[in-house]
Parts: C-alpha cells; structure tokens; sequence
C-alpha cells in the first residue's frame, strides 16, 4: 500500500490527479491510499501530528502557505528527507526556489496521465530502495538500518561510522567493502567518506554540503566520478 497525498486550492484539479493516480494503480496493479487536502495549513497540521505519506503533490501556489513554505515544513521542521514531494504549477520557473526542499519532480499544468504515470514510476522505484536493508554486527547485536536512513559513511582509522539521521553507529570494517552492499544512491567522494545522494544539498568541485550543514570534501581522484554520478541522475 502506497500513501499519497494531494494539496492544492483547486478542487478540479485535485479531483484530475487523484483520478490519474486511481488509473496508474489500476494498471500497475498496486494498492494506493490518496488523501486531499486543499490548504497548505492541513496538510502541515497532519504531518505534525505523526501521520505518513509516501508521495505528495504539492502544489506551489496556494493561497496562504505556500508549497515551498511546506516543503521547507517536511524537510526542516520534521526532518522527513523520505517523503517524495512533487511540485506541480502553473508556472516553471520555480527551479532555484524548490532546490532546498530536494524534490523528487516538478510538472507543470495542465498535468497529464503520462506525466504521472512517469513520476510514480520514479517515486516507487525510490521508495523501494530506501527500502532495502544495511545489515551489521556490533557486540553480539545485529542491527537492521533503512537505506534511505542513511546519510553517510566515515572511515576513521579501523573503525566506520554510520550517520543516520536519527542515530550514530560504530562498527569495524573497511569503506571498500561496505560500498559493495549499498544501494546505487551511495556515492564514494572520498577514501574515508560515502555519501547517500538523497542527502546532497549543494555539489561543488571540492566539497558536498548535506541538508544539516555537514560539509564533506571530495579527493581529487574522485572528482570527475562524483561529477558524472550526481548530474548524470539530474
């Protein structure tokens, strides 16, 4: 079961995407639960209440707060990094506007069945790998983490830690040899650093910055790679 979420101020158009939504399951064979809101104060006020979405689309032009100011809301306030928000206007020069909310799209009105078809194509395929388990050993403990729960890797000496973005774990091993258990979203920038593409705020040549801040540097040898790795998957 896959829960979506709609927010925006027209109910044609929320009534259209919710259809579209209702016919790509229907043809996917996948079991969707799509809920309505048409103010961004109650989509706020169920999120902040503990309640889950999968996939939203979220409008940019509502009337008081705005989609980006909710966006901003998900990721920042309730530090949730695994909602896939995709923006949807009436206009397309948003694009610098959204980059700090990380969106997973952005379409453009009028939205058609393809343009959802081919954003729950990517929204599932994204989902399920964060699915996707790390499995290791501390003690005589054996932990289980979400892929998409993690933000990086740093090799300290004989020891890894596994930042995540709740908790901080210490375990023995070699970065070579835990890249090969990770998903494609895990990106080598560094001999000691592992980073979960999801997390990238802001690429340049030397350094990336993740969503909190952290500034992580890219060695030189690993430059062109992260270059091709990050923009070959805009």
């Amino acid at each position: 079961m896959y829960n979506i979420g709609i927010c925006d101020d027209g109910e044609n158009i929320c009534a259209s995407v919710e259809n579209m939504l209702l016919k790509y399951a229907e043809k996917k064979a996948v079991q969707v639960d799509v809920q309505v809101w048409y103010t961004g104060e109650k989509l706020r006020d169920y999120l902040a209440s503990g309640n889950h979405r999968d996939i939203l689309f979220l409008d940019i032009e509502l009337f008081k707060m705005t989609g980006i100011e909710v966006g901003n809301y998900i990721r920042n306030v309730l530090d949730n990094m695994g909602l896939q928000i995709i923006y949807i206007s009436g206009k397309a020069s948003y694009a610098m506007q959204l980059f700090k909310t990380q969106p997973m799209d952005f379409l453009v009105k009028p939205i058609q069945q393809e343009h959802i078809d081919h954003a729950m194509d990517r929204a599932l395929k994204i989902i399920q790998k964060r699915k996707e388990k790390f499995e290791f050993r501390q003690g005589k403990d054996y932990y289980y983490l979400a892929m998409g729960d993690i933000v990086y890797f740093e090799s300290k000496g004989k020891k890894i830690r596994i930042v995540t973005t709740r908790d901080t774990y210490e375990i023995y091993g070699r970065l070579r040899n835990i890249v090969k258990k990770l998903t494609d979203d895990f990106i080598m920038i560094h001999q000691s650093y592992v980073v979960n593409k999801e997390y990238v705020l802001r690429y340049t040549y030397e350094i990336v910055e993740l969503f909190d801040g952290t500034m992580l540097t890219i060695s030189k040898a690993k430059r062109r790679q992260v270059r091709e790795r990050i923009l070959g998957d805009e």
